[in-house]
């Protein structure tokens, strides 16, 4: 048996890991929430894993709303860099395999191209900083690490932190409102948490190491991703596309943050469907699609 640890248990991705673990043979998960071990303190981190002892450390916990790290970028620091130190730290202590979950916004997007796993990070605003703090903090405290990074998160339990997903806003507002304005000149790889969870008990099986970019095939603007959610579910809206320039925000964001992977085995990619089957699969799972 395989003992894993997932800490932010709760969250959209975690939610998702637990359940590809449990329902895969050979393991022991541990779910953790927030409540059950807080990632900024260094002591709650050491005792509750010294406690376990797992064989696997899978750190989902982040602050993730892009606006509020601009804001306090000391906390943001502390859950997404400290935080990663610290169980990366304990990892180290109890010889356990350390994975950190990380984010498309470590890249500043002006490359033009998909990011691969060889691409030099260079982060634009405060959360993609405090991520890549947390990478170099992974790699440097612990011997045994992998390292995943995602974009455009989806899931059926939805981000807490954001009270949802983007694809929940959007149907909702084309609900309300008949009419959803989306920017159309940022580009991204969404990822359905269910198609990531796979992969990520993949790694753990395998027990691989080193940096991994884990999205479902192709990519897109925002404003295809909404008109293709609206478009499946059969709503009648009308999808406006516009430039990112008409909502200004305090955090930049890469205009074009794409990811590809040149270190997941075929076996591994398989796993990760194009994003549109991937979203229509989330839609049937959530209820909008008619059996």
């Amino acid at each position: 048996m395989i003992s894993v640890v997932v800490i932010g248990s709760g969250g959209q991705l975690g939610t998702d890991v637990v359940k590809a673990l449990e329902s895969a043979a050979g393991y022991r998960v541990f779910p953790l929430s927030h409540k059950q071990v807080d990632c900024k303190d260094q002591r709650s981190v050491a005792n509750t894993l010294g406690e376990l002892r797992p064989q696997v450390v899978v750190n989902c916990a982040a602050f993730v709303r892009v606006e509020e790290c601009e804001d306090d970028p000391e906390e943001a620091v502390r859950v997404n860099g400290l935080g990663a130190l610290y169980v990366a730290r304990t990892c180290a202590a109890i010889g356990a395999l350390c994975g950190y979950i990380s984010t498309d916004y470590v890249f500043d997007g002006g490359k033009g191209e998909p990011y691969t796993e060889r691409d030099e990070p260079r982060p634009i605003n405060i959360y993609g900083t405090s991520k890549l703090v947390g990478e170099q903090f992974v790699h440097q405290a612990c011997p045994e690490w992998f390292i995943v990074r995602m974009a455009g998160v989806f899931g059926k339990a939805g981000a807490q932190a954001k009270r949802g997903n983007f694809v929940e806003a959007i149907l909702s507002k084309a609900r309300t409102d008949g009419i959803a304005r989306v920017v159309d000149d940022v580009r991204m790889s969404p990822t359905y948490t269910h198609d990531a969870a796979q992969v990520l008990e993949r790694l753990i099986r395998e027990r691989a190491t080193g940096l991994f970019h884990v999205t479902n095939h192709g990519g897109c603007t925002w404003f295809e991703f909404a008109q293709t959610a609206i478009d499946i579910v059969g709503l009648r809206c009308k999808v406006e596309p516009i430039s990112s320039s008409v909502y200004p925000t305090k955090a930049q964001r890469p205009k074009d943050s794409r990811l590809a992977s040149v270190r997941l085995d075929p076996t591994q990619r398989e796993l990760l469907r194009p994003w549109q089957e991937a979203l229509r699969a989330y839609l049937e799972e959530k209820g909008y699609l008619s059996s």
